[in-house]
C-alpha cells in the first residue's frame, strides 16, 4: 500500500491531536486559517464510524468553525468533506470573507480576474487573519486541553 498523505501530512502545521483526530493548519497562501480535521484510522465515509465516533468528530468540526467565527471574523465558514481522491475521512473549515480571491465561488473553483484595487484589498486582508493566527492557534490548544464541549442531541 502507498504511503497515506494524510497519515504524514507534509507542509502543514500539527495544531493539535489526540488518538482519535488530528487538527492541522494547512497553510493555505491565499486562505490563512484553513484548517483541516484528519480522522486518524483508514476509513472512507462518515456512516464507517461508530455514532460516538461521529459525534466526536462534529464537535471537532464545530469547535473549530466556531473559534474561526470569533477570533479570526470570517465572514462565512465552509465545511467540506470530500474524500474523492484520498479515502480517508477528513473536513475543511475554511474562514471565508466577501473580498476573498474567490468569494462567492469554492476556494477550488478557477481564480477570477481581479483588479488591482481587488488584488490589493485581497493582500491586505490575508495579512490581517495572518497576524491573528497565534491566537487562534493557541486558543485551539487552549480549548481543547479539556474534552470537547458536547451538543444537546
Amino acid at each position: 500500500m502507498s504511503e497515506c498523505i494524510f497519515c504524514k501530512p507534509a507542509g502543514t502545521e500539527l495544531l493539535w491531536e489526540n488518538a482519535q483526530l488530528r487538527i492541522i493548519d494547512v497553510q493555505d497562501a491565499l486562505y490563512p486559517g484553513f484548517t483541516r480535521i484528519i480522522w486518524k484510522a483508514h476509513v472512507a465515509e462518515m456512516s464507517d464510524l461508530s455514532a460516538a465516533d461521529q459525534l466526536a468528530l462534529m464537535q471537532a468540526v464545530f469547535h473549530i468553525e466556531r473559534l474561526q467565527r470569533e477570533l479570526l471574523q470570517a465572514d462565512k465558514i465552509n465545511l467540506a468533506s470530500f474524500g474523492n481522491i484520498v479515502p480517508h475521512l477528513h473536513w475543511h473549515i475554511i474562514p471565508r470573507w466577501k473580498d476573498d480571491a474567490h468569494f462567492p465561488q469554492a476556494v477550488w473553483a478557477a481564480l477570477p480576474d481581479a483588479d488591482d484595487a481587488a488584488r490589493a484589498n485581497q493582500v491586505n486582508r490575508r495579512t490581517l487573519i495572518t497576524q491573528r493566527l497565534a491566537v487562534y492557534h493557541a486558543a485551539i490548544h487552549e480549548t481543547l486541553r479539556t474534552p470537547l464541549p458536547t451538543f444537546p442531541t
